[in-house]
């Protein structure tokens, strides 16, 4: 590979400061340097020529040796996308869920493709497009559950280094012998899944020693799936390797009943990870849609985090995760697409999902006497509390994904030190003719840019909620990870 070059980005750029407060910086200036590290950031100059000539001065670089992107007018540079649970083999089927239950769908749609994916040539394609789709929608980094084959699991870890996508790739675990997990798609034995699980690591290893773009992380499928025996190995392989734990909590109703069936020991779903040491500040719980308080405190208590995964809950019936209570208790949050249970590789479809399943929730709490006004009006506020605005919804596309991955201190903003993940950002200006304006540079193009209309008159908080609610990957112009271009829009 090519020595990266210097990078100076110039126009306006977007990031939450908090879960509460976007930071908009217009006319400002990010140096990059050859590593993909923010270097430094001009945020008071007068002009773009001013912030690009004081930070070549500052840094001492010569312009000749940096690519210069400059911001077009009304487009903005925004922190990547941050998924953390997808299921990158399950991508062929997304869209397909039928009229089915979680348990009747992976029977069904899901075990059948996964096994298929021993083929590495239909593995390639499928992880090839899924990577190249989700890029092109501004996801920089990627919670990847793989399948049982070591094979195709490296050839994931593979493609995500050569493609660019910073990516957690996971070979799952599934060694119970029963009908859940079918005869055609199991692991041989617990010894072979904990080996299996290794050579992935071993592998991911080798082709990024100090897992700066792809690191491999432990992969339970969910408890149901799994022996008690194969969930303490994974337990012990990450206390000698401190990698991370994703699986799957109380996505369904069914589901908590069979686990209950499966651990009568335990006291909760909850409890079934905590006995076999899979509960860490490492770890990445998918849906936790059906949690009781002793559990939330629980995961709080162990600084598990949770990945929320709207459109999956929703197509699958799952129910309908509280974030604002998750937030309360003090757990950390990130959004999933959890494709293909979810039907969007997109997190800004995730993040609006976000948006209107935390209006359910809100709908759905009432008073406890109907006619007493006081229970009236808590309950009224508390359904204000409850829903989750713009700013909360991106935060949890970013920094919340960010801190859920353990990359808080790498990505998810835009500060000095930070990794330039990031992408640019176009929306549409009408014409008073009712036209689109075609900046001057791209004249003879045939652009588009969707369905996000921008008349002029919007303040940029209120172009960013356009953004998020008509947004897709049109808008998505140029995409970075670490520096580095990976997507760019033609």
């Amino acid at each position: 590979m090519s020595p990266q070059r210097k990078l100076l980005l110039l126009g306006t750029f977007v990031h939450c400061k908090t879960q509460q407060d976007l930071d908009i910086f217009h006319g400002a200036g990010i140096a990059v340097d050859a590593e993909g590290k923010i270097a430094a950031i001009e945020r008071d100059a007068p002009d773009l020529d001013e912030a690009k000539a004081r930070l070549l001065t500052r840094l001492g670089w010569d312009e000749a040796e940096v690519d210069v992107t400059q911001a077009a007018d009304g487009q903005f540079f925004f922190p990547g996308f941050i998924d953390t649970h997808i299921h990158a083999a399950q991508y062929a089927n997304a869209g397909i869920f039928g009229k089915s239950s979680l348990l009747d769908w992976l029977e069904t749609y899901t075990f059948p493709l996964e096994a298929s994916l021993s083929d590495l040539s239909k593995a390639r394609r499928v992880y090839a497009r899924c990577i190249r789709r989700t890029l092109s929608h501004g996801t920089t980094t990627a919670t990847y559950f793989a399948t049982l084959d070591v094979a195709a699991t490296n050839l994931l870890a593979d493609l995500c280094l050569s493609m660019g996508q910073r990516a957690f790739v996971g070979r799952v675990c599934m060694d119970r012998a029963d009908e859940l997990n079918p005869a055609y798609y199991r692991d041989a034995s617990t010894e072979a899944s904990l080996e299996a699980t290794r050579q992935t690591i071993e592998h991911v290893r080798r082709i990024d020693p100090g897992f700066d773009i792809v690191s491999p992380i432990l992969t339970p499928r969910f408890a149901p799936s799994c022996t008690r025996e194969v969930m303490r190995g994974l337990a012990q392989i990450h206390r000698e390797t401190g990698l991370p734990i994703q699986t799957h909590l109380s996505e369904n109703t069914g589901e908590i009943q069979l686990v209950a069936q499966l651990f009568p020991e335990t006291t909760s779903y909850t409890d079934v990870y905590r006995r076999l040491g899979l509960l860490t500040p490492r770890t990445v719980l998918a849906h936790a849609v059906h949690l009781s308080e002793e559990e939330a405190d629980v995961i709080a208590g162990h600084g598990s985090k949770v990945s929320h995964c709207p459109c999956s809950n929703t197509s699958l019936t799952s129910g309908a995760a509280r974030v604002r209570w998750l937030w309360d208790k003090g757990i950390d949050v990130g959004l999933g697409t959890d494709v293909s249970g979810g039907y969007s590789h997109s997190i800004l479809e995730a993040a609006r999902q976000a948006a209107m399943v935390s209006r359910h929730v809100a709908m759905n709490i009432h008073t406890a006497h109907e006619n007493d006004d006081n229970d009236d009006d808590v309950a009224a506020k508390e359904k204000e509390r409850v829903k989750l605005t713009v700013e909360e919804v991106l935060y949890l596309a970013t920094k919340g994904g960010a801190k859920c991955v353990g990359l808080e201190d790498k990505v998810g903003g835009f500060e000095v030190g930070m990794e330039w993940d990031a992408q640019l950002v176009a929306l549409s200006h009408v014409h008073d003719d009712g036209e689109l304006h075609h900046d001057a540079e791209h004249e003879h193009e045939e652009e588009d840019h969707g369905f996000v209309d921008v008349f002029g008159w919007e303040s940029w908080e209120d172009r960013v909620a356009k953004w998020l609610y008509n947004g897709d990957d049109r808008n998505t112009k140029r995409v970075w990870v670490k520096g580095r271009l990976v997507h760019r829009r033609r």
